[in-house]
């Protein structure tokens, strides 16, 4: 069992930054890839970044083309947390922001492939 927690979600204007944290609980590995999604009113649940676990720990890092360039996924392990540097941001960003995590590889990029998620965190974007 995995539990996993974020912060840092708040109100920022437009082209200001935000740093989001997910601290996780329980069982954890460092075959655990984990994730980040964002979910807006009346949407689904879109991918925004993972970083994707490999043999060798190897870590692949992936985004979605709507953040690439602005938003930079990392985790430290020794803290068992993942943090989603979020810069340039835009209206369009606003959305709830989910953490999420499943051990080795997800099978595919979208929610489905992810089995432990957080509560989520509010991150409002204003014009």
């Amino acid at each position: 069992q995995v539990q996993l927690v974020e912060s840092g979600g708040g109100l920022v204007q437009a082209g200001g930054s935000l740093r989001l944290s997910c601290v996780a609980s329980g069982r954890t590995f460092t075959s655990y890839s984990t994730g980040w999604f964002r979910q807006a009113p009346g949407k689904e649940r879109e991918f925004v970044a993972t970083i994707t676990w490999s043999s060798g720990n190897i870590y692949y890092a992936y985004y979605a083309d709507s953040v690439k360039g602005r938003f930079t996924i990392s985790r430290d392990n020794t803290k068992n947390t993942v943090y989603l540097q979020m810069n340039s941001l835009k209206p369009e960003d606003t959305a709830v922001y989910y953490c999420a995590a499943v051990r080795g590889v997800p099978v595919q990029r979208g929610p489905n492939g992810y089995d432990y998620w957080g509560q989520g965190t509010q991150v409002t974007v204003s014009s």
